[in-house]
């Protein structure tokens, strides 16, 4: 079991920069698939970025490549989404979450999900 808290979200302004944290607790993640999503009010969650735990190459979304970097802090049990040059369409809740390990892009694939940080940007 795994509890995982997100942190970092604010309003900024179009091409800012924000840094989201999720810090995780309960069991190791060593074995598991750790991702970012969001939803917007009247919207289905999706995809923004996934990578294993133990390491290896992240898989990001189309909408936010080149823009987003995951990173992660294994001391601290903590994941990173910095995201720059920030657009009013990536106004949303961003999620953390994890899995056993099937490292998917699919919501319904993550055993477990924090609570959400709010992110809005304005034009």
């Amino acid at each position: 079991q795994v509890r995982l808290v997100e942190s970092g979200g604010g309003l900024v302004q179009a091409g800012d920069s924000l840094r989201l944290s999720c810090t995780a607790s309960g069991r190791t993640l060593s074995k598991y698939g750790m991702g970012w999503f969001r939803q917007a009010p009247g919207k289905e969650r999706e995809f923004v970025v996934a990578i294993r735990w133990s390491g290896g190459s992240p898989n990001y979304a189309d909408s936010v490549k080149g823009r987003f970097t995951i990173s992660r802090d294994t001391a601290k049990n903590t994941m990173y989404l910095h995201m720059n040059s920030l657009k009013p369409e990536d106004t949303a809740v961003y999620y953390c979450a994890s899995n056993v390990g099937s490292y998917s892009t699919i919501p319904g694939e993550y055993d477990y999900w924090g609570q959400g940080t709010q992110v809005t940007v304005s034009s």
